[in-house]
C-alpha cells in the first residue's frame, strides 16, 4: 500500500549491505533516464568496492512507451543494447490496483521472474525505525495508545480520506521545525499531513495537551532522578496529564 516505507526499506538493506543506492521513477524516468544510468555504471566504475542497488518506483505504473522496454529489463536485466553490470541488485516497487488507477498488470513470464514480496503496515516495526529517526514524541505517545490511527485509507461520503506512515514521519520533521523556529501550530497544519478528518482532529487535541504539560513540567530532574515520582507537579497533574 502507499506510504508504508517501500522506497525506506530499501535504502536501508542497501545501506545494511553497503551498497551504493540509485533509484529511477517508473513513472516520470524515460528511456533517456534508464540508460544513462546503466552508462554511467560503465564508464564511471562507481561499483568498484560492491555493486550498487537501483530501485525502480511505481514499477506497475509504467508508460506503454516504456513498458516493452521494461520488461526486457526485468526479465533479462537489458535495456536495449545495454546490460545490467554483475551483481546489480534491481528491486522495483508499485502500489496495489485498489490504491492506484494507472496500475497495469504484469503478465506471469515475467512474474516468474521475479521475487515478489508483499508489504503491509505494521505500527511495531515502524516505532523502531521511529525511534532511530527522532520522530516527534508526542507523535510516539498518540500512536501508542492510538495503534488503529497509525495507517487507514478509506472511502467516505466526503471522498477518499487516508493516513499513512509517511503521513506521520513528514508530520513530525515539520512540527519539530516549527517548535525549533517557534513558528505557531495551528489546527489545519495536521490535516495538512493527516488527510483523515477524525484522526486529524484527534492528533491535534492530543497534541495540545501534550505540549501543555510539557511545558508546565520539569520534566529534566525528574527523569534524571534527582526529583522523585512524588513531585507536587505531578501529584497535580489531571487524569488526562
Amino acid at each position: 500500500p502507499p506510504g508504508v516505507g517501500k522506497t525506506t526499506l530499501a535504502k536501508i538493506v542497501a545501506t545494511t549491505l553497503k551498497r551504493p543506492f540509485y533509484t529511477l521513477s517508473a513513472v516520470t524516468s524515460g528511456v533517456k533516464e534508464v540508460r544513462e544510468v546503466l552508462e554511467s555504471a560503465r564508464k564511471q566504475k562507481f561499483f568498484d568496492s560492491k555493486p550498487p542497488i537501483l530501485f525502480i518506483d511505481e514499477i506497475n505504473c509504467v508508460s506503454e512507451t516504456l513498458a516493452p522496454a521494461m520488461l526486457q529489463f526485468l526479465q533479462a536485466k537489458t535495456f536495449g543494447s545495454h546490460k545490467v553490470p554483475e551483481g546489480w541488485i534491481i528491486v522495483a516497487a508499485g502500489n496495489p490496483p485498489e490504491y492506484n488507477k494507472s496500475v497495469r498488470e504484469f503478465d506471469v513470464v515475467t512474474l516468474d521472474r521475479v521475487k515478489k514480496i508483499d508489504i503491509e503496515e505494521d505500527f511495531g516495526v515502524w516505532k523502531e525505525y521511529a525511534y532511530r529517526r527522532g520522530i516527534h514524541g508526542a507523535i510516539l505517545s498518540y500512536l501508542e495508545i492510538r495503534r488503529e490511527h497509525f495507517y487507514r485509507v478509506e472511502t467516505t461520503a466526503d471522498g477518499l480520506q487516508f493516513v499513512t506512515a509517511r503521513g506521520w514521519e513528514d508530520l513530525s520533521q515539520t512540527l519539530c521545525s516549527y517548535e525549533r523556529l517557534g513558528f505557531a501550530i495551528t489546527g489545519a497544519l495536521f490535516g495538512e499531513f493527516l488527510q483523515h478528518a477524525e484522526i486529524a482532529a484527534s492528533f491535534e487535541a492530543f497534541f495540545q495537551l501534550y505540549s501543555g504539560w510539557r511545558e508546565k513540567l520539569a520534566l529534566a530532574p525528574i527523569l534524571s532522578g534527582r526529583q522523585s515520582g512524588c513531585a507536587p507537579e505531578l501529584q497535580e497533574l489531571s487524569f488526562d496529564g
